[in-house]
């Protein structure tokens, strides 16, 4: 099991030993950052609950129908739009009630359970109370407050950490031939794998948004919009730009502390562009904004 995943060995180690012993919580939380393996652990964990022969074999029927999508004891449950609505937590329910086909389990996993509307968690609250015996239900998410405590209180909640640079860095060298070399875009990357391999095609543009905030406060404002058509041009990426010109920053203040000022002025941009303000006049305020905490 877990032979493809990096990180959160104690974690891994646990799931793999309550399958060996055959303890399995009725319900599981599974909370971390986005990216860092916590659907690929729920997917091999469930895989190998299901196993005809208790050990993820890849041989038995149902790890067969569980690789090719196709095993009836297995269900997903993802958001549809931005939320998980309570007609899909009701959907659920009705199968729920089904029993297992091939496995003596059913699995049921909610992917982004922190997008499930307060209606759909209260909904959800009365199989995770009462669930049949043979039902084992994953949830997965990355923001914990968003989640009812009362959901949280009957789970078995583990918390996913970040994936050091170093292991992120070997991964991606050993597995996918990517040589991450720049250190400032591995720290962007949050500990997330995922967000590592999204970033693998985009490190020229993220070290030129590395220079361009590096050069600010030397650099005249003609020259700044001009080193900056890389913010005009990307609108569907500027909220991870956002996040990775804010990750900068912070670093960038432990030797300067005026950078610290500029991280709210992002945040600002962030939020006008959220409430539909004019898009290039929002990146101009952001960027004369910058450039005036850091002439200061």
């Amino acid at each position: 099991m877990f032979k493809q995943i990096i990180g959160n060995k104690k974690i891994l180690q646990s799931l793999e030993n309550s399958v060996k012993v055959n303890k399995v919580s009725h319900s599981y939380l599974f909370i971390g950052t986005e990216g860092i393996g916590k659907k690929q652990v729920a997917l091999e964990f469930s895989k190998a609950l299901l196993c005809l022969n208790g050990n993820s074999c890849d041989l038995c029927k149902s790890c067969i129908e569980f690789k090719t999508q196709n095993n009836p004891d297995f269900n997903i449950t993802e958001p549809d739009g931005n939320t998980i609505k309570i007609e899909q937590i009701r959907e659920l329910q009705k199968k729920v009630a089904e029993k297992p086909i091939i496995s003596n389990r059913k699995i049921y996993l909610i992917d982004g359970c922190d997008k499930m509307t307060k209606e759909a968690q209260n909904c959800l609250l009365k199989t995770l109370e009462e669930p049949p015996e043979y039902v084992i239900i994953i949830l997965i998410g990355t923001n914990e407050s968003a989640i009812l405590s009362t959901i949280k209180s009957r789970c078995t909640l583990i918390h996913f950490q970040n994936i050091p640079d170093e292991q992120i860095s070997m991964y991606l060298k050993e597995h996918m031939g990517i040589n991450l070399k720049d250190e400032l875009l591995l720290k962007a990357c949050g500990g997330s794998i995922g967000k590592a391999i999204e970033l693998k095609d985009k490190e020229e543009q993220y070290v030129e948004i590395q220079k361009l905030i590096q050069n600010l406060s030397n650099t005249d404002m003609i020259q700044i919009f001009k080193n900056a058509q890389m913010l005009y041009k990307n609108k569907e990426e500027i909220y991870n730009i956002f996040q990775y010109i804010n990750t900068l920053l912070l670093i960038y203040s432990k030797k300067d502390v005026r950078y610290t000022d500029c991280v709210q002025v992002v945040e600002n941009a962030k939020k006008r562009l959220q409430s539909n303000a004019n898009y290039d006049m929002t990146i101009d305020n952001m960027l004369i904004q910058m450039k005036e905490k850091l002439s200061d």
